[in-house]
């Protein structure tokens, strides 16, 4: 077994590999660029080493100071994590030239399955079900419309370097073929630097199920069953589980029979995950192969009770897999929601920042949180802007997702804005709940964007207790409690009666009785309760002499009144919100790249303004109606905050 690791890697999956390896014994070394001096991956480390400035491509991504921080710190072997350099056949190779094993596959495994074109035929050959296709580069437009044709339409046009989603094109016709052609090749070339396009059938209807895999380097090789992969965004993971709702015995084996069939055709050794897409008739194709651990292996570790970590570590120390085919368990379900530093409600625009407040769900046998981030750290620009990831675990699917919304409620991040109202949405939509799943189900439900409106909705009175108990609490120690209160939830009135102290309260409330027990004290940000038996969790900040209660994704302002004062409080004028119609506002927190415009110069509607960049995407910001730039509040170069003036118009 290995002494020593260094860690080639980041955030969460750093955090990740250093808590297995506490647990075996083995020292850690953090990498960490200057964006991540303060990071939780080097803290938690044993020792760390310096590699470069924040972008990527001048610190992590570069091969030879990791090569360098091992022989250092004495590092006998590296755990690449997922993204960077963790399927990249150079890195595998330089670590073995240097004597240090890298914690992974062969290169010829890397190398084998990292085209997708290549990929395909390897499948064909060992007998793995694949999406009919052209699995050749298309050489122009011309022939990927007379492809298209064989295949039959809809198709998928793919990058043959690709991920991420980039790179990929579905057409209906011909002169979306050619369009697309053109679009996949250009994005590809941008991205991979390699501009090669294939084209398959697209499946109508589809699923992205995937088998995990773990093997050993003495020909032993395992399927741990399988993670539903189906809740995309824009070709993005949002949320994962395991088992999936819709296979059945039989498809699940086939599948797992033929990720191992492939794995082996390889010789493939560590964790790695055959990914299928599935049409509604549980007919399974190939798509790809990651050679590496996945983001989403924690469902997989709560169904099975494995530790994927420990097992890819004694892998690459030459053990055998401590157990055969027919131990492996499939105990329950999991869920996994990603948690980003975005803005759902702003068309999920990337958030960075301090953490202000950041408090996790209570771990348990029920609850499991992957981080790499801390109170008061910092959301860095130069990364993936992931906060968390958040498992939940169940009997049942519906336990699961249950405990998941609990979770949700539990989660308290302030400082930045997150996607919690998004994932608390998906988890209570009816279609979800019913385990009706497709890649397209996002787009599906949330077509023009994800607002307010697609929130579970509250219930009223149960907001209105909270806020009725949390006044009468801080009333017990203020010395003022009064039993007839009207709440005004978001300045709707709700007259209720309270009764009771300590930790037991009764609410009525439109002739509803409602029985609490909450130990909530002022000042604490979570009032954990239970409401007629049924646990409940809401969120309480205090919102000037009221509070913002936050449930479900969802959030309420209430203000706690006397009778005598809610007559009073009718009276009082709603102050009109701000006029901002003749700004041009940051959407986000970014780095003011270019202004486009002048003051003085008259621009139309859908004309260029300004670029804010932000976690390396750069953001085209428009005018949205003709008219005339009086003055310029900012100029290139500016760190700019959400709803900071660029400029003003006449």
């Amino acid at each position: 077994m290995f002494d020593k690791i260094l860690i080639a890697n980041r955030g969460e999956i750093a955090c990740r590999v250093i808590r297995t390896c506490r647990h075996l014994g083995i020292k850690t070394v953090a990498v960490y660029s200057e964006a991540d001096a303060d990071a939780l991956h080097v803290r938690e480390a044993d020792e760390k080493v310096f590699i470069g400035p924040p972008p990527a491509t001048q610190s992590y991504l570069l091969i030879d100071r990791i090569v360098e921080a091992c022989r250092q710190t004495g590092a006998q072997a590296v755990h690449p994590g997922y993204g960077f350099l963790s399927e990249k056949e150079a890195f595998q190779k330089a670590l073995a030239a240097a004597g240090i094993t890298f914690i992974g596959p062969d290169a010829h495994a890397i190398y084998a399955m990292g085209d997708k074109i290549e990929s395909k035929k390897l499948a064909q050959a060992a007998g793995v079900s694949t999406v009919p296709g052209h699995l050749a580069a298309i050489p122009n437009a011309g022939e990927a419309v007379k492809i298209a044709r064989q295949i039959g339409y809809p198709v998928m046009i793919k990058a043959s370097a690709g991920g991420g989603g980039k790179g990929m094109r579905i057409a209906y016709n011909d002169n979306e073929a050619k369009e697309g052609f053109v679009s996949a090749t250009n994005e590809a070339k941008s991205s991979f630097a390699d501009d090669r396009v294939f084209i398959e059938k697209y499946v109508e209807e589809p699923r992205h199920i995937e088998i995990q895999l773990i093997a050993d380097g003495h020909g032993n090789c395992l399927y741990l069953w399988e993670r539903e992969c189906s809740i995309q965004r824009r070709h993005q993971k949002v949320i994962e589980e395991a088992p999936s709702p819709f296979l059945d015995a039989r498809t699940r084996k086939a599948m797992g029979e033929q990720a191992v069939a492939l794995a082996k055709a390889v010789k493939y050794k560590s964790a790695g995950t055959v990914e299928f897409i599935v049409d509604k008739d549980r007919n399974f194709y190939f798509l790809e192969m990651n050679t590496r651990l996945q983001v989403e292996h924690p469902v997989t570790e709560l169904i099975t009770g494995l530790d994927l970590v420990e097992l890819m570590i004694r892998v690459a120390a030459g053990e055998k897999l401590p157990l055969q085919q027919k131990d492996v368990k499939l105990d329950g379900w999991a869920m996994e929601a990603r948690l980003y530093a975005e803005d759902p409600f702003r068309n999920f625009l990337p958030s960075t920042g301090r953490l202000v407040k950041y408090r996790e769900p209570e771990p348990g046998a029920d609850v499991r949180v992957d981080t790499g981030v801390y109170e008061g750290g910092e959301i860095s620009m130069f990364y993936d802007p992931m906060i968390a990831k958040l498992c939940s675990y169940g009997r049942t699917r519906d336990q699961a997702i249950e405990r998941m919304r609990r979770a949700l409620d539990e989660f308290y991040v302030r400082g930045v804005s997150h996607n919690v109202p998004f994932l608390a949405a998906l988890m209570a939509h009816p279609r979800f709940v019913a385990g009706r799943l497709t890649t397209n189900f996002i787009a599906e439900e949330f077509k023009g964007g994800f607002s307010a409106a697609h929130l579970p909705p509250r219930d009223p009175a149960i907001l209105a207790a909270v806020a009725a108990v949390a006044d009468r609490v801080q009333g017990h120690r203020a010395g003022a409690v009064h039993d007839a209160r009207v709440v005004m939830l978001n300045r709707a009135p709700i007259e209720v009666a309270i009764a009771g102290s300590g930790r037991q309260f009764t609410v009525e409330t439109g002739g509803r009785r409602l029985e609490i027990e909450t130990g909530w004290s002022p000042g604490e940000p979570l009032l954990r309760a239970t409401i007629d038996r049924q646990p409940v969790v809401v969120q309480v900040d205090t919102a000037g002499s009221g509070w913002r209660l936050i449930h479900a994704g969802g959030q309420a302002e209430a203000l706690v009144l006397t009778p005598r004062q809610a007559e009073l409080y009718a009276l009082m004028p709603v102050k009109a919100a701000p006029d901002t119609s003749k700004f041009l506002l940051s959407p986000m927190p970014g780095l003011l790249a270019s202004v486009a415009v002048s003051e003085g110069q008259e621009v139309k509607a859908g004309e260029a303004l300004a670029v804010v960049e932000a976690m390396k995407m750069e953001n085209v910001l428009r005018a949205v109606q003709d008219g005339t730039v009086k003055v310029l509040h900012a100029k290139p170069g500016d760190n700019l905050k959400v709803d900071q003036k660029i400029l003003e118009f006449a």
